[in-house]
């Protein structure tokens, strides 16, 4: 992988980690398209650390008095724990089914599939939700429910953002509020896989300068593009609905079903 290439896919990354569009699904096709051949697993669960340091740099604040309620027991201390909570269903299904993840399931009709049936799910969500709901306002069911609604996001292609924030908007929150809460429960999932990853296939994730350095560069590319689309996203949904993301995944899943249809893509 060249440098040239890393900078591509680290912009890919952190632009669509956190826009409910699936960034594993771009991952995977993006390079196809270029004719770069599909990136390991590995390589894109370790890039996700640098859009980790984007969440961990735009809600410094939150995190700091969280984790400070959490050790003195302050007001926040409960969404803390929430968090851990809602993280649960992701480390156990994704220990469960690792092998399916990392191998049948990244198959691009598995991804064209989720991209298109989560986004009819989501539109759901939009036309029936109340959307009232604010941060203030979670219970420990909003945990477990979301919480699993992320461990759905280990299938390829339904976008962990996607899932989590539509879960949100059916328990009643506000678009905003679902989406700060989604970006919060990405905290632990994304640094438990990415050091995963990391330390599972370190050998062939440094096996030459060249490989090393393609990681470094599309990890810090992730975190400066992902802010700002952490930024993007929250100032959008203040206003805005999500049918523009729900288009977009119509179409981009319609699109991959027929090319691969017509074998211009390998499944």
């Amino acid at each position: 992988m060249t440098v040239w290439q890393a900078i591509v896919l680290g912009i890919v990354q952190g632009l669509t980690e956190f826009l409910p569009i699936s960034s594993t699904a771009h991952l995977y096709v993006v390079p196809q398209l270029l004719g770069w051949g599909k990136p390991p697993t590995s390589f894109v669960a370790v890039i996700q650390l640098g859009t980790l340091v984007a969440v961990l740099s735009y809600f410094s604040k939150d995190i700091w008095q969280i984790v400070r309620d959490v050790i003195v027991r302050g007001p926040r201390a409960k969404l803390g724990w929430m968090i851990a909570v809602g993280t649960v269903p992701a480390v156990v299904f994704g220990v469960l089914f690792e092998d399916a993840i990392e191998g049948s399931l990244t198959s691009l009709y598995v991804i064209s599939g989720s991209l298109i049936v989560l986004a009819l799910i989501l539109w759901l969500a939009e036309v029936v939700a109340s959307k009232a709901r604010t941060m203030e306002q979670l219970h420990w069911s909003d945990a477990v429910l979301v919480g699993l609604a992320q461990a759905i996001a280990l299938i390829p292609g339904s976008s962990r953002s996607g899932v989590t924030i539509t879960c949100g908007l059916f328990l009643g929150m506000t678009r905003e509020t679902a989406a700060r809460f989604s970006f919060l429960l990405s905290l632990p999932a994304i640094t438990g896989a990415g050091l995963f990853q990391l330390v599972k296939e370190r050998e062939q994730l440094f096996a030459s300068e060249n490989s090393t350095a393609a990681l470094v560069v599309a990890t810090l590319v992730s975190a400066v593009v992902g802010y700002a689309s952490i930024a993007f996203l929250l100032r959008y949904l203040k206003t805005h609905t999500t049918f523009l993301f729900i288009g977009y995944r119509l179409v981009l899943g319609g699109i991959l079903l027929l090319l691969l249809w017509a074998e211009r893509l390998q499944p």
